[in-house]
């Protein structure tokens, strides 16, 4: 029996627990996936002590920059993102060493790709967090330019108090990768002008559950082409699972 799982606090937003049961069950894989809700970072290492044939895991919200005091080596998307979402956890000689990955990036890219148009050229990110890092060294990689929008105005950094019509309708692609509207709290939005939206506009939630956040419900109205995080997700999920095997 393998064992694989993932640290957040809560938990009751992840899927990635349903996606991956499903996966060994589908593939007849002889593996376990269990969602660890701990409270505070500080206790992976305690975590890790109980449970000592863990061979990867998942991080997400609070912990992706958290993690990184408890790590041994990182990936170049890691260095570039300030942000792990995954853990390769490496047994030899009795001891552990922690690897941190960021496979949101290739989840992003990838799923994005196919909806990009020649006048998606200019992005605003709604948020600063773990997330919005890794769709930021997407963005670049991808030759888009962006900034990012929080709560305080800096020199790559909008205010949300800042932003008008004219701003939204001039940058065509919208990426909110706060937890605004995640389930539980579906009534929540970012607000922004969503009135300069368009049917060039292409809005992306980085939010899987519930389908169709308002955020998305709302620039949709506008006419906007609207797409959630669940392709990210599982394209992101399917690169960690490549990883947690390589060299095996």
């Amino acid at each position: 029996m393998r064992y694989f799982g993932i640290i957040g606090y809560p938990l009751t937003h992840s899927y990635s627990s349903v996606f991956f049961t499903d996966k060994f069950k589908l593939l007849n894989i002889d593996a376990q996936y269990i969602n660890f809700p701990i409270e505070s970072i500080n206790l992976l290492p305690d975590l890790l002590k109980s449970h000592p044939n863990l061979e990867g895991l998942n991080v997400t919200m609070p912990y992706k920059e958290q993690i990184f005091p408890f790590l041994d080596e990182l990936n170049i998307e890691v260095e570039k993102t300030s942000a792990v979402n995954v853990v390769k956890i490496i047994h030899k000689d009795k001891k552990i060493k922690l690897k941190g990955y960021n496979t949101d990036v290739y989840g992003f890219v990838n799923s994005i790709i196919p909806l990009l148009k020649p006048h998606h050229k200019k992005a605003l990110i709604l948020g600063t967090g773990g997330a919005s890092k890794a769709v930021a060294y997407g963005l670049s990689l991808l030759d888009i330019n962006y900034f990012s929008v929080s709560r305080f105005s800096s020199e790559n950094n909008l205010d949300y108090n800042l932003l008008t019509p004219e701003i939204i309708s001039e940058h065509k692609l919208i990426i909110n990768t706060t937890p605004l509207g995640m389930y539980p709290d579906v009534d929540s939005f970012p607000e922004i002008p969503f009135q300069g939206f368009s049917k060039e506009h292409l809005a992306y939630d980085l939010i899987y559950n519930p389908d169709t956040t308002l955020f998305l419900e709302k620039a949709s109205n506008y006419g906007a082409i609207v797409k959630n995080g669940l392709e990210m997700l599982v394209l992101q999920a399917e690169e960690a699972w490549r990883i947690w095997n390589e060299g095996i």
